[in-house]
């Protein structure tokens, strides 16, 4: 598949609705995925790819709105798009508090539907490439012996090597050696980059 393409997840029990979205998406060259519920959703198999969600607020099964809040325990984080026949003010502020990318009131224009959709897929592709970046930072370091970890966190912390090499008792050779190997198995070509590699890890640690 090519690394442009996207795909949209369409969720609305109503099928005129479905296939109207579907139809417009696919005009515009997107893969589509339409489910008539969030169980079929849930269960049916789906393109991993990077993308987003239109969900309907109101469906047989359980709200969008809950489902919102429920998608990290399916290991999913979608940007999502609310369309909905019944909305109000509450109901779209908890919306978009809660992370969505637009709420919009049927019947709306395609425009702002396909503005929605293509920015929650310019999210999608940026925290996948986040992502993937992150897991080869936590590659390179799990790369690392005890010992060359050590002197990294010394190292990213300001020490010059002869204060390392004091604090650890070991020649200031020892210390330029394994500086050396954490450069290299990190790929870092500054000190900086690697400083900035620590602090990656660091708050991706915090976070999680």
């Amino acid at each position: 598949m090519s690394r442009d393409q996207a795909v949209v997840f369409i969720v609305d029990d109503d099928s005129s609705m479905r296939e109207a979205i579907e139809d417009l998406l696919r005009s515009v060259g997107h893969e589509v995925q339409a489910f008539e519920s969030i169980q079929a959703f849930l269960e049916g198999p789906r393109l991993d790819l990077p993308g987003c969600l239109i969900l309907d607020v109101r469906l047989p099964d359980t709200s969008g709105l809950e489902f919102q809040r429920a998608q990290a325990t399916f290991d999913l984080q979608l940007p999502i798009v609310f369309i909905t026949a019944h909305g109000d003010v509450p109901m779209s502020v908890a919306a978009m508090k809660a992370g969505a990318i637009e709420f919009l009131i049927k019947p709306f224009r395609d425009q702002d539907l396909l503005d929605a959709v293509h920015k929650g897929i310019a999210l999608d592709r940026h925290r996948r490439a986040e992502a993937a970046m992150l897991a080869e930072l936590r590659e390179r370091f799990g790369s690392l012996t005890s010992r060359e970890r050590e002197i990294m966190d010394f190292v990213v912390a300001g020490q010059l090597n002869k204060q390392i090499a004091g604090e650890l008792e070991l020649s200031e050779m020892t210390v330029k050696v394994h500086r050396a190997q954490v450069m290299r198995k990190m790929n870092a070509r500054s000190l900086p980059e690697l400083v900035r590699m620590a602090d990656t890890l660091s708050a991706a640690t915090i976070k999680a």
